[in-house]
């Protein structure tokens, strides 16, 4: 049995360092898409507004002018990313953004640079995953296993390469669940401040943290009978510490709650409950498993991963049963509340006012990372308890060795690819399709009127020779006859129908586009 386990623990540090290896791995590869490029305007300190003022204005750009509100640049400070947030951000806390700023001095704004951070946050899962395993179980087994299942997990590793703050809140998730029952079994005002700590750092990643919190003091009032013991007062005063520590945030969301609701209404938009149910098991799945296939593809890509998604599904529920019948109560407990808190809250949400919040793989994180402990703890038990026979044992070994297995060929996958489901394909799709199409002209002019976050992110992928002129509300502008190339990227009907009528141009699709010609028109000057 000891070969057995050092056997384990050798395959679990090869799949950590194949975890490492691919998160550092192509990290410029992806289409940089719109949410990551408002990353780089906040860490650049510009506003949304003097973006628009200074580069949406009608006004002929370079494409490199752009250059400024994508990095670090000489008129702004950390200061100013944290008021661009404040203002018209206040629904995501500023802890990544100022930090990813300083990283940025040190290594760079390029993609690669500035995806990096979102890596190396990642790589902190690890300790706090087997630390959490550890508290909850008292088995380094489990958390061998479980550090194995992140490590190589599909789902972590397109977080752990993406330029928002998802990784960092998946570090404080599991820092602040490992510290609180820590504090529980120490019981010493020193671990109480550690979680107080912890809680109010998740609480400045991501505001969904406070579901997390919501979900600790659930826990500390069942297990304490809810009694008012001295647990649940420390557990009040460490949250109360927390949530003061967070009012000078809060008291920016209220100040602008307006644009905290704008910049969550995406969310908000009507999905069928089958829908929504397919988003669920295919997210739960993507733990696993991911080959690229995202809610918006056409159902004849769903068909093949039906067999592996209902497995899987299975493979859950079982786990979760299993450490029901396997643990102590405070174990289990634990584990489903984490689990069940932020998944219910916005399923709920999403049944009773409408919306898709609960179909956002991102937003469900913490119940994602409980399934995982659970599907550790019974890969664990299955591997190496004396109560397994031989049969059943060989019978988990293969299904260990596929999940690894399907998560390192998910991940291979997913490295090579310029476009994956979490980054908007359609919209990623189309990006480099046009961007090919407009840097093949020999003088081009880009027109258009869209988001200028979307075209924030399509100039990543645009030549320095292109040339932009765009604004925010449709309106007449003044177009230099010199380009040869003009191209009218995503025109709302009012400004086609102004250039239209302005410059009696003519509007031809690129077959090359496909069913996205609609998008991208070349203009062509009527005699």
């Amino acid at each position: 049995m000891k070969s057995y386990k050092n056997s384990l623990k050798f395959l679990i540090i090869l799949l950590l360092l194949l975890g490492i290896f691919f998160r550092f791995f192509n990290l410029d590869k992806k289409i940089y898409w719109p949410d990551e490029a408002v990353t780089s305007l906040r860490i650049s300190g510009y506003t949304r507004k003097e973006l628009v003022q200074q580069a949406f204005n009608g006004h002929e750009i370079n494409i490199e002018y752009l250059a400024k509100f994508k990095g670090i640049n000489q008129d702004k400070t950390v200061i100013d990313t944290i008021k661009s947030l404040a203002v018209e951000e206040p629904q995501l806390p500023p802890l990544y953004f100022v930090v990813l700023r300083f990283w940025v001095q040190f290594f760079g704004d390029s993609v690669a640079a500035i995806r990096s951070f979102s890596a190396f946050i990642s790589l902190f899962a690890f300790p706090c995953m087997y630390w959490l395993c550890r508290e909850l179980f008292e088995s380094p087994l489990v958390g061998w296993v479980a550090i194995g299942l992140i490590a190589i997990s599909p789902f972590h590793l397109l977080y752990a390469q993406e330029a928002r703050p998802y990784s960092l809140w998946i570090v404080t998730i599991l820092l602040s669940s490992a510290a609180l029952l820590r504090a529980i079994r120490l019981q010493t005002k020193f671990s109480w401040g550690i979680y107080a700590v912890c809680m109010t750092l998740g609480l400045y990643s991501f505001l969904f943290s406070g579901f997390v919190t919501i979900g600790h003091g659930i826990y500390v009032f069942i297990r304490e009978g809810f009694r008012l013991t001295k647990i649940v007062t420390a557990f009040m005063l460490s949250s109360l510490a927390g949530l003061l520590a967070l009012t000078p945030w809060t008291l920016a969301i209220m100040s602008n709650f307006s644009k905290t609701q704008g910049g969550t209404n995406w969310a908000s938009q009507k999905a069928s409950f089958i829908s929504l149910t397919t988003m669920w098991a295919g997210n739960i799945s993507r733990l696993f498993i991911d080959f690229g296939v995202g809610s918006d593809d056409p159902l004849p890509y769903f068909i093949p991963l039906i067999p592996f998604i209902l497995i899987l599904s299975i493979l859950v529920v079982y786990s979760l049963y299993f450490i029901y019948r396997h643990t102590l109560k405070q174990v289990w407990l634990f584990i489903f509340i984490l689990i069940a808190v932020t998944a219910l809250t916005l399923i709920l949400a999403d049944l009773i006012i409408g919306g898709r919040r609960s179909g956002v793989a991102r937003y469900l994180i913490p119940c994602y990372l409980g399934i995982q402990i659970a599907v550790a703890y019974l890969l664990a038990n299955k591997l190496f308890s004396f109560n397994v026979n031989l049969k059943q044992q060989k019978f988990w070994k293969c299904a260990a060795v596929l999940l690894f297995v399907s998560g390192f060929l998910s991940c291979l996958i997913s490295s090579q690819a310029q476009i994956w489901w979490n980054k908007g394909p359609k919209l990623t799709q189309y990006n480099l399709q046009a961007s090919y199409i407009i840097n093949q002209g020999t003088n081009s002019l880009l027109l258009s009127d869209d988001d200028p976050a979307y075209i924030l992110s399509l100039s990543y992928l645009l030549y320095p020779k292109v040339r932009l002129q765009a604004v925010v509300k449709p309106r007449v502008i003044k177009i230099s006859q010199k380009y040869s190339d003009l191209f009218l990227y995503k025109p709302s009907d009012e400004f086609r129908k102004i250039l239209e009528n302005e410059y009696n141009f003519k509007f031809e699709q690129n077959k090359e586009l496909g069913s996205y010609q609609e998008k991208l028109w070349q203009l062509v000057k009527e005699n």
